[in-house]
């Protein structure tokens, strides 16, 4: 749900009546570290020339883990052999890339391969590990492998780029000559993910995309680059590829709550609706503004989380207007800046008369002394209209 965000939480709203309210209310999600590391292939082959000297290191792959925080922290083992060790090197992003280590020169005439063991285990209590096997095979003449002008590449492509767009041209050079010095590229060991959203032209280095981006999926990816020589020495670097935002979603809005008909006797500032606004872009594109738009006694109030409470801004009145047609429009800060908007409908009805309201005689044109007589005379025409004595009537102080 999380996927390999560090931080993960659920927020949700708690809508309650009487009094009308909403709440905010968030759940933070721990992980478990209930995933082994894993590697693309259950073998490795790897291709060393045995003039290669001591000290000649070899990038080995990458486990992944799908957990993350501690959970996903690495360390990898290999197993014992006098012509190999094993060092780790600290990548930009924090994690561990494995290096294999050449410790003696190697004598193709005494043993043609090597097979060892690389094991990678998590730093979950208790620890997960997952294994690959290595089959070094030791050959003859090529005696320098290809170098990147750089460890670490970066790129930045809008999230609307079409797909074919150019990301970046990686090039390395490679000191032998013919065959030895003949370059492919491609992609290295990495999740599906990555690889559905981008290729490499073998040939020219050439990174391109190859399906749309979404900034509000992902924000950003990390490609491993590897460039082989015709003797079959390999070198990485790494291209980070930033995703930049677009203004390509409109704020949302969601009506939660609304309170119609409403009685003309509600005071001022009671809630009559309650609004959710989203926007799923981000930075300014996701700020959003809600305003009222036409005639109505009402007014709009934000309120925390991207809510918005509608209020009565002064006194209702049924004989004037029973009902009230006002739309919300919803405008982020984009440029150039996107909108919604949604109609309410809010109907007015008549104050209910209650229990023990004093009652006069209108027939008889007797009326209370604090009531004034554009108060009774209404009443009055209808109750003797209607042949009736008495009528209830809330005098008006």
């Amino acid at each position: 749900m999380c996927g390999e965000s560090a931080m993960c939480s659920v927020s949700f709203e708690v809508l309650v009546h009487n009094p009308l309210n909403i709440f905010r209310v968030e759940v933070a999600i721990e992980d478990v570290n209930d995933n082994s590391p894993t590697f693309s292939n259950s073998a490795l082959e790897l291709d060393i020339g045995e003039w290669t000297p001591p000290g000649g290191r070899f990038p080995l792959e990458i486990a992944q883990d799908a957990d993350v925080g501690r959970n996903s922290l690495l360390t990898y083992q290999l197993t014992n052999n006098p012509s190999f060790s094993l060092v780790t090197k600290e990548s930009s992003d924090g994690s561990n890339q494995p290096e294999l280590v050449l410790e003696s020169a190697l004598d193709r005439e005494r043993q043609t391969s090597f097979e060892l063991v690389l094991t990678a285990v998590d730093g979950g209590d208790p620890g997960r590990s997952g294994t690959i096997k290595i089959r070094v095979n030791v050959t003859d003449a090529n005696d320098n492998p290809p170098v990147f002008g750089q460890d670490q590449y970066r790129a930045r492509l809008r999230e609307d780029a079409a797909p074919g767009s150019r990301v970046l041209n990686i090039s390395a050079s490679d000191a032998d000559t013919g065959n030895n010095a003949r370059i492919t590229y491609s992609l290295g060991k990495m999740s599906a993910k990555i690889l559905q959203k981008f290729m490499m032209d073998a040939e020219s280095g050439m990174i391109t995309l190859k399906e749309a981006l979404d900034f509000e999926d992902t924000r950003g990816y990390t490609l491993l680059v590897e460039a082989r020589d015709g003797g079959g020495l390999v070198a990485q670097c790494k291209v980070v590829v930033e995703v930049l935002d677009v203004n390509d979603n409109a704020p949302e809005i969601t009506i939660l709550s609304l309170s119609s008909p409403v009685p003309e006797d509600e005071p001022v500032d009671t809630v009559v609706v309650l609004l959710k606004v989203r926007d799923r872009d981000s930075g300014e594109n996701g700020q959003v503004s809600c305003e009222l738009s036409g005639e109505a006694p009402l007014s709009i109030v934000e309120s925390p989380g991207g809510s918005y409470k509608v209020v009565t801004a002064s006194a209702l009145d049924r004989e004037q207007a029973s009902e009230h047609r006002v739309t919300v429009v919803a405008r982020d800060r984009g440029r150039p800046a996107l909108s919604s908007s949604t109609e309410l409908v809010l109907e007015v009805s008549d104050w209910e008369w209650k229990a023990g309201d004093m009652r006069v005689t209108l027939c008889s044109g007797q009326k209370d002394v604090n009531t004034t007589l554009a108060d009774v005379a209404p009443l009055w025409k209808r109750a003797c209209d209607e042949e009736r004595e008495d009528i209830p009537f809330k005098p008006r102080v």
